[in-house]
């Protein structure tokens, strides 16, 4: 018995392997897309802790002058 394809099946057989094609293609855009998101919120994240610890950091700084300020202030002050 010998395999002949008919022009219909190998049609068919095109069109399915086309669309496997398309199907493998979209997967890997999604992987891709994917990817970047998980980057591109690891970098937002980085920054926003960044930005929070700067703030922190000058919130800090003013206390302490604010301190300084009015510590400076009660010396000159008799009680």
């Amino acid at each position: 018995m010998t395999e002949s394809t008919s022009a219909v099946e190998q049609a068919v057989q095109a069109r399915i392997a086309a669309a496997r094609i398309k199907v493998q293609a979209a997967r890997e855009r999604r992987e891709s897309l994917a990817a970047a998101r998980r980057v591109g919120l690891a970098r937002r994240h980085a920054n926003k802790l960044r930005r929070l610890a700067e703030q922190r950091h000058g919130a800090d700084e003013d206390d302490r002058q604010d301190d300084e300020q009015h510590d400076q202030d009660d010396e000159g002050t008799p009680q």
